[in-house]
């Protein structure tokens, strides 16, 4: 088979398009021969070498990836043989394989994609998705409700458009670049906002122009994974009482590189509350014996109610290195997925 090695930590060169042998599923697993596998930005750290939130870093050389889709056409001891021939989709979770023609996990894992949903939406909505509904947790969305949301352009941000609406809230997203504000405007956001426009620095004025405009003293929610400049400014439009939900902190300009946070005394001066949703929070809040498949189902069960469509930017699984490339340097727009 034909797949993506990294036999070095470093740039998005590092990655090479190799022939490998083909894997064999072990007991409990299955082989599927993948027709999508995702792109995460914990992807790119780990190939970069910064460990992250992974427990450890992959011994080298390695076939990065951690979300697939396709058929399976093999299996392991023990598995039941109806899953023979399954359209699926799985994240193979911490360890590696996903950028290859074909890659091993676990039965237990599987999804049966539904009919509605293609390949490469399934591998978005497995990842990107289950994301999507454990930030979801953390606040209850009405009518009532003004959010804002900083890249709304991209993978979680588009889903978090779309439930938005489908709730009823007036919907602010923010996006660089006047092809990204198209992209949020048609999956449904109320206001597209570039806040990138080097001939537009005032935009937060327009944004608040626009609360006047509704009767709204300003936004109760902001689902903020860039912190930065433009997560600051989004916090800046809060109402008191609003909410600051952090995921991310991606942004360039203050604290880029680390999470935008506050001091309770800042806190309580603006009248807000800031909650980290990531990691054992988001766990916690999902429960059960299983919070990462409760978060799976509840994101393709969305899908197939119609309410989330992802965004998807498709690449040839040998150019996965300008994919990585594109995504660090936010040339992309939706979830990044490789088609081998």
């Amino acid at each position: 088979m034909h797949a993506i090695r990294l036999h070095t930590f470093g740039p998005a060169e590092h990655l090479t398009y190799e022939e490998t042998p083909d894997p064999a599923p072990g007991p409990g697993q299955v082989r599927i021969a993948v027709t999508a596998a995702g792109v995460h930005l914990l992807d790119t750290a780990v190939r970069a070498g910064i460990k992250g939130p992974l427990p450890e870093l992959p011994e080298l050389p390695t076939i990065p990836g951690r979300e697939i889709a396709g058929t399976v056409d093999a299996l392991g001891e023990g598995v039941d043989a109806g899953r023979l021939g399954k359209r699926v989709v799985a994240h193979i979770g911490f360890a590696p394989g996903g950028y290859a023609e074909l890659a091993v996990t676990e039965a237990a894992r599987l999804h049966e994609i539904p009919d509605a949903l293609d390949d490469a939406q399934a591998v978005a909505l497995i990842g990107t998705g289950r994301t999507t509904m454990g930030i979801l947790q953390f606040t209850e969305l009405t009518p009532d409700s003004v959010v804002v949301i900083p890249a709304a352009a991209g993978g979680i941000g588009t889903l978090l458009v779309q439930y938005a609406k489908h709730a009823g809230a007036t919907v602010i997203g923010l996006a660089g670049g006047p092809e990204k504000t198209d992209r949020v405007s048609a999956y449904g956001a109320d206001l597209a906002v570039d806040y990138r426009d080097p001939g537009n620095p005032d935009w937060p004025d327009d944004v608040r122009a626009y609360l006047t405009k509704i009767g709204a003293p300003g936004a109760t929610v902001v689902f903020d994974g860039v912190g930065g400049a433009p997560g600051l400014a989004a916090v800046d439009l809060l109402a008191p009482g609003g909410e600051h939900l952090v995921f991310g902190w991606s942004g360039k300009g203050p604290h880029d590189g680390e999470p935008l946070t506050f001091t309770d005394e800042q806190l309580a001066a603006r009248g807000i509350t800031q909650t980290g949703v990531l990691g054992p929070a988001m766990m916690r809040k999902a429960g059960g014996d299983n919070p990462v498949r409760t978060l799976e189902l509840a994101a393709l069960a969305e899908a197939a109610k119609g309410h989330f469509t992802p965004a998807v930017q498709r690449y040839p699984l040998s150019k996965a290195a300008t994919a990585h490339a594109d995504l660090e340097n936010r040339r992309t727009a939706g979830k990044v997925v490789l088609i081998p």
